[in-house]
């Protein structure tokens, strides 16, 4: 009897105490999504719980009292908070857990023309943030651009500066550039218009290697890059940012977001200075373009009911630019006594979009409208011309059913030039309208097909159709392959996108009537994310292989003093490997780095008809880029060191150079110094291209640029002309540079 009451005492005992504990539940998240197989738990007293597949998790028997709860997944931030436990019931907490390789979560739109995240996105689209540009502040897109790997800024001229973007080694015009999805820089603006686009202006560059012609039509050949620009409803209430150089170079960001209500506006301004003649290499002319730059940019958001938002935005842009020798001035501009070229360019921009709901439908209308001025003079040759440019675009978002995605869209594109060149005796003027359809394909959990056409109507050339296919296997989520396949064309103004053709030093020679390029392009991309207890690092490794037909080509060997320009008869190739590394660290450190092996060249018959290859000018066979910054927490101090490397490219030689042919492999490598004071102060400071690597002879004949003298056959045997196309690399030297942000929330 007294071990019946003792065990009876025993289990009411226990009942009693399993009363007065607690328990602790709630569910784990990433962006809104379940997490399964997270653990939560509570290390004193050793008591912990695994997240289902639907992310809800339940830890019994706590005992009453203050505790800290932690969870943490191989590739997300650990994440813990103080919980109190009442007896007898029940507390919930929930987590949104962060990747470690955030900007997989990142939303992103240039690939399928709808908000989606860089993982779920069937199309490789890499995003690159506004920190990642800060790692190395300049005063221009242009500049900032030759941080990302496969991406390489080219200048096309020593003494003005110009210059375009190449994407895996295709020239400038393959790139199309998209401010928020719409094509504001293209044909004239090309030359001009990529340093007008101050980085103050960015929220993140979003870009496509690869043709996207199927949704952007003309252009998007080699790849594309959107510029994202800042959301008034996220931006800093004041921004303010100023540095300037060792070559008296200055450039001020300003920013400021007021917000009403549902309205909200973004009034963003740059302007950048630089009126020093550098002379480094002593031959008379300016190495680096003097220039006054103002652009102004404002921005209108309405946010609506139905968690829609409205945006229009505005920009100007003018600027002044010269190069040339260093005793011109003004009164000399388009004479033949002193060389120089100087540039006035003009442009307004007008931009917005606007979703709406119609019978139930989901549907967006796009419009942009820019018109760019520039007024020129490369020495005694005049270039005077007017581009306006229209663009309004009808998507229509179709949730066909619950695998079918569609996106169909109707664009009509207008364009009106005019120049003071014999090319364009009348007026020019073209309506581009093109319709296209995608959709996507949700085979199962891991298997996603994206298929697009589109047909675009030219009335030189007629309809042209542009399909492309995407497919994507997610293994698991850290393993991804992404295969794309897909038909680029290219409809080219010769005299709005080759400045060798603008700076009258050569005669532009057509030799037939040219026909729209085509290509056919082929991506293989696998992405690898590794977990580790110190870190995470994501790898992405792609080939691609591009084939052109009908490609025009500008023969500038032929004769130094004329550009022939025709269809090639054969066929061109772009070929290679890229490889992207980016590595986080639970200590302080993070890394980016990425090379390119590329092959680009053309197929063409020589004087006996023989097929051979050409390399393409400025395209390396090799290219690297690498970011590395670590950050010492409690000082508030960070340190980015950033570079880029290139092999030997092809150069443009005249006939009998005696400078070579290729260029030699080099390094730009910077460092950067950024401390974090109180009240939203930084200050950063540091030396761009600390091993002062420079290219020699970029001019040939800078001591007789107007050729008065190249028929001297004494002092001329090899009949040189002025030339201005050599080159390879900036003309900037090793310079330091400091400044000052200023940020309010």
């Amino acid at each position: 009897m007294p071990k019946f009451v003792f065990l009876t005492l025993c289990i009411i005992f226990s009942l009693v105490l399993k009363a007065q504990n607690a328990s602790i539940s709630g569910k784990i998240t990433n962006n809104d999504q379940p997490l399964a197989y997270v653990s939560v738990g509570i290390a004193e007293i050793k008591k912990g719980a695994t997240s289902d597949e639907k992310g809800m998790f339940v830890i019994e028997n706590v005992p009453v009292g203050r505790y800290f709860i932690q969870c943490s997944s191989i590739g997300f931030t650990k994440m813990g908070v103080w919980v109190n436990t009442e007896a007898g019931k029940k507390s919930i907490v929930n987590f949104e857990l962060k990747s470690l390789h955030s900007d997989l979560d990142e939303l992103t739109i240039s690939g399928t023309m709808k908000e989606v995240s860089r993982l779920n996105s069937p199309v490789p689209v890499e995003v690159y943030g506004q920190k990642f540009f800060l790692k190395n502040p300049s005063n221009s897109l242009f500049e900032s651009l030759q941080m990302i790997n496969g991406v390489q800024p080219t200048l096309n001229c020593n003494v003005c500066n110009t210059g375009d973007i190449h994407i895996n080694g295709l020239e400038g015009p393959y790139t199309l550039v998209l401010i928020d999805g719409m094509p504001i820089i293209s044909a004239l603006s090309t030359v001009y218009g990529l340093s007008g686009i101050p980085n103050s202006l960015i929220e993140r560059v979003e870009i496509v290697k690869g043709p996207a012609a199927s949704l952007y039509g003309s252009e998007a050949v080699g790849g594309l890059i959107n510029v994202i620009t800042k959301n008034p409803d996220k931006a800093p209430r004041l921004s303010v940012d100023y540095f300037g150089s060792s070559y008296l170079e200055n450039n001020l960001d300003l920013s400021y977001v007021k917000r009403a209500g549902k309205l909200s506006f973004l009034m963003s301004g740059n302007y950048f200075n630089f009126n020093n003649r550098v002379d480094l290499n002593q031959d008379n002319f300016t190495d680096i373009t003097l220039q006054n730059r103002v652009s102004v940019f404002t921005k209108m958001q309405y946010n609506r009911k139905e968690k829609l938002s409205s945006n229009l935005a505005v920009r100007y842009y003018y600027e002044d630019r010269f190069g040339g020798e260093l005793q011109w001035n003004k009164s000399f501009r388009g004479g033949d006594s002193v060389y120089g070229e100087s540039i006035y360019t003009k442009r307004f921009e007008l931009l917005g979009s606007h979703p709406f709901t119609l019978l139930n439908q989901h549907l967006k209308f796009q419009l942009s409208y820019n018109i760019h001025d520039q007024n020129s003079a490369y020495g005694k040759n005049l270039f005077n011309a007017v581009q306006q440019t229209s663009f309004n675009q009808l998507l229509w978002d179709k949730k066909i059913n619950l695998r079918n995605d569609a996106l169909i869209g109707i664009a009509l594109k207008y364009t009106r030039y005019d120049d003071n060149t014999p090319a364009t005796a009348t007026l020019q003027q073209n309506f581009l309208p093109g319709v296209f359809i995608q959709d996507e394909i949700t085979i199962d959990s891991k298997q996603t097909l994206l298929l697009g056409s589109r047909l675009d109507y030219y009335k030189a050339h007629g309809f042209i159709y542009s399909p492309r296919a995407n497919y994507k296997l997610t293994i698991n989520r850290n393993n991804t392959i992404r295969l794309s396949a897909g038909n680029g064309f290219r409809v080219v103004n010769i005299f709005t996108e080759d400045h060798a053709a603008l700076t009258g030093a050569r005669q532009v020679i057509i030799t037939e009537k040219i026909k729209p390029e085509q290509s056919w392009n082929i991506n293989l991309q696998y992405s690898r994310y590794l977990n580790f207890k110190k870190g995470f690092i994501g790898l992405d490794a792609a080939m691609f292989y591009t084939y052109f037909s009908n490609k025009i080509v500008g023969n500038f060997d032929k004769d130094p003093n004329k550009i022939f320009y025709d269809n090639l008869a054969e066929h061109a190739v772009s070929k290679g490997v890229t490889i992207n590394l980016d590595a986080a660290f639970t200590f302080p450190l993070k890394v980016n780095a990425g090379i390119t092996l590329m092959q680009v060249y053309t197929v063409m018959r020589d004087s006996i008809g023989i097929l051979k290859n050409v390399q393409q000018i400025h395209a390396p066979k090799f290219s690297g880029t690498f970011q590395v910054t670590y950050t010492f927490k409690k000082q508030g101090i960070s340190i980015d060191y950033t570079g880029q490397v290139y092999g030997p490219m092809r150069l443009p030689v005249l006939p009998g150079d005696y400078r070579p042919a290729y260029s030699p492999w080099f390094t730009i490598q910077n460092l950067q110094i950024t401390k974090v004071l109180p009240k939203g102060f930084e200050v950063y400071g540091g030396v761009k291209n600390i091993w002062n690597y420079l290219p020699k002879n970029p001019l040939m004949r800078p001591f007789d640029p107007f050729d008065k003298k190249v028929n001297d056959v004494v002092n001329n045997p090899n009949n040189y002309t002025f030339d201005t196309e050599y080159n390879y690399t900036s003309l900037y030297a090793i310079r330091g540079f400091i400044g000052v942000r200023y940020k309010i929330r």
